[in-house]
């Protein structure tokens, strides 16, 4: 499958883990405009555009939300610019922006520390059901040449 990447914003994530996943699953069930893609950072695809962006995920464990070959935001940054696109109720949550980016970073750092102890984790990255699969980046998908 070719995914074209025009228009879309690519959101990576810890396939591993089961509060990304179900943040992922959230995330598709809102986004009814289809904004998004999405994409495992241990995935082939996933590693290539860390690769491509020069982001160490040894120093950076996070949520990426890669818009172009030059634009991308992560952790606390990421999460509210993905919700501000869901409408409705969704938008108070942009109070958020009050609070200054080292806060923010802060408390998500923490929920990212702990996500594994919290929320567990998976022996292998999501597949995504056949209806789901063309809203994924895998390896077992093909892009075309915008990254």
């Amino acid at each position: 499958m070719i995914h074209s990447l025009k228009n879309k914003k690519v959101i990576l994530f810890d396939g591993m883990c089961n509060l990304c996943n179900n943040s992922v699953l959230k995330v598709i069930r809102f986004d009814t405009k289809n904004n998004f893609i999405f994409c495992a950072l241990q995935s082939e695809v996933g590693k290539k555009i860390v690769q491509n962006l020069n982001i160490d995920l040894v120093k950076m464990d996070s949520i990426l939300l890669y818009q172009t070959p030059s634009t991308f935001n992560y952790k606390a940054t990421a999460v509210l610019k993905i919700m501000r696109t869901f409408g409705g109720w969704w938008y108070l949550t942009q109070v958020c922006w009050i609070a200054p980016p080292f806060l923010r970073n802060l408390i998500y750092d923490f929920i990212a520390k702990n996500r594994y102890k919290w929320f567990g984790q998976r022996e292998s990255c999501m597949r995504p059901t056949p209806e789901l699969e063309k809203r994924f980046l895998s390896s077992f998908s093909s892009i075309d040449s915008t990254l």
